[in-house]
């Protein structure tokens, strides 16, 4: 039985509730681990003491941080038993490795080192203390590797295939699983936008310090390697970006003419659209300011490829629709006689558009008999709303030039002595703390939404990956992570506030 629309839309609001909280603590402990090595790595070549106090004022931040991040984290995995039972029965062979991975190696590495972080520092050597910090920080980037590993996945699902004997999606190679492009792209991005975070994050709380006239020496210095380390993570994030804008046009043509509001194949190379408005009645963007040529050039590295725009590529689905039905009644023929060869042949001829069938089902249980105006209903699923997508991601790149013109602006001031006395840079600085998250917070909407109506892209329709509950079941729960999440975020902004507003001082003793 098909779940229940409410049902879908009720899971689907839960995972991204406690997705996009769980990832307000994910970006700033990839970013402060990286910066808590890099900071004891020079008091171990100084051996000065104020790095030493840096290390462990920033590090007891980011403890804050990190149990906060582990405790949503363990949380938001169980819904892949409670509410997406049929995605873990579906695909759970293949998308279970990396996480399985992730748990064994990763975060039990994290986990280990974060203690010795901690509560190490008068039993090993500053040496050896280092070792576990940088040891510490490659669990937490590790951990993300193996996490967008499996994401990656999601969005282009290579190394695996379909058993019809099992009706699951088993590994054929994991290798190209690891080294899926796609993966690849959003590990790099995502830590990225991770070491961004870390950065702000230093440099605002120490702007913080200077404007109250305290801890000059302390903040001086977090703010020259936050500006340097800043400088150099904002610009890998726009160029890391450009990659992932050419790997989505490979196997997600449909996310990149949304995001793009293209609503037609435009003459290559296409143009980029800076800002408009789209309409999805007249299938028109308002006002649009385009930069001619650009986007072509990002999204197939040429000058004569065309990028298709929403309206043909729903025509495109409307065939591989037509083609999963005939592999969806080539399965059904097999699940009756596993020996007939006829229908083995025609289901290995068009298996890879089984997946496209699979979306009829939200229309009629014949798929095999399917009328054209289902059919069609089943292809305009295919594109996200606009005006999310394309908003959400012209926000997010924003933030990403503002970022650079920040970090670059704070790094010419350190390099002419004036990063600390610039108190119209240290207010700028501060009120620029919250723009990273919501930058991040973006960039989850644009790739997860613009996933749709996929929860695997072409091979598992979101709507089927549901587990059979009532609507009322997925309220409640709901309900109580939202009671749950909020107590915590209580408690990370009180503990947070409260050590902020210590500064330093709050590690000597």
């Amino acid at each position: 039985m098909i779940p229940a629309g409410e049902v879908v839309d009720l899971s689907r609001l839960q995972f991204a509730l406690t997705a996009l909280y769980h990832f307000l603590f994910v970006p700033l402990t990839l970013g402060l681990s990286v910066m808590l090595a890099i900071m004891e790595t020079v008091f171990v070549m100084t051996g000065r003491e104020i790095w030493r106090q840096m290390v462990k004022y920033w590090g007891l931040l980011f403890g804050i941080n990190f149990v906060l991040g582990v405790a949503t984290g363990l949380t938001m995995e169980f819904q892949f038993g409670t509410n997406w039972a049929y995605y873990s029965h579906y695909v759970g062979d293949v998308f279970g490795v990396p996480l399985a991975i992730e748990g064994l190696m990763a975060f039990f590495l994290e986990a280990t080192f974060v203690g010795l972080f901690f509560f190490a520092w008068n039993k090993l050597t500053p040496v050896k203390h280092m070792m576990c910090t940088w040891l510490l920080a490659l669990g937490t980037n590790l951990s993300a590797l193996w996490i967008l590993v499996a994401n990656g996945w999601m969005q282009n699902p290579v190394g695996a295939f379909f058993n019809y004997q099992t009706m699951r999606m088993e590994v054929s190679s994991f290798y190209e699983i690891l080294f899926n492009p796609v993966a690849q792209a959003k590990f790099v991005h995502t830590i990225s936008a991770g070491y961004v975070t870390g950065a702000m994050f230093v440099l605002s709380i120490s702007a913080y310090f200077l404007l109250r006239g305290r801890n000059k020496d302390f903040a001086k210095r977090s703010m020259t390697v936050a500006v340097s380390f800043g400088l150099a993570a904002s610009l890998s994030v726009v160029v890391l970006g450009d990659e992932s804008g050419y790997v989505a046009n490979a196997n997600q043509k449909m996310k990149l003419a949304v995001m793009e509001s293209m609503w037609h194949t435009e003459k290559a190379p296409a143009s980029l659209t800076l800002f408009g408005i789209p309409n999805e009645k007249t299938q028109t963007t308002n006002y649009a300011i385009d930069f001619p040529y650009l986007l072509g050039i990002i999204a197939t590295r040429s000058f004569n490829t065309p990028l298709q725009g929403i309206v043909e590529l729903i025509e495109d689905g409307k065939v591989r629709i037509k083609d999963g039905m005939i592999a969806y009644g080539a399965l059904k023929t097999l699940q009756k006689d596993p020996t007939n060869v006829q229908a083995k042949a025609v289901f290995e001829q068009h298996n890879a558009s089984l997946g496209y069938g699979l979306l009829l089902k939200k229309y009629t249980e014949n798929v095999t008999d399917a009328t054209e105006e289902q059919i069609t209903k089943a292809a305009n699923d295919l594109k996200p709303k606009v005006a999310p997508m394309f908003f959400s991601f012209r926000i997010m790149v924003a933030c990403g030039i503002y970022f650079i013109l920040l970090f670059a602006t704070g790094f010419y001031l350190s390099l002419r002595h004036t990063l600390h006395t610039s108190p119209w840079f240290h207010r700028l600085a501060f009120y620029s703390l919250p723009l990273p998250w919501v930058a991040a917070e973006l960039g989850w909407v644009v790739a997860e939404y613009g996933r749709q109506p996929w929860a695997v892209q072409g091979i598992l329709p979101t709507f089927l990956g549901t587990s059979a509950v009532s609507s009322g079941q997925v309220m409640t729960s709901i309900a109580g992570f939202v009671i749950f999440y909020s107590i915590l975020a209580v408690v990370e902004l009180f503990l947070m506030a409260k050590y902020i507003k210590l500064g330093p001082e709050a590690t000597q003793h």
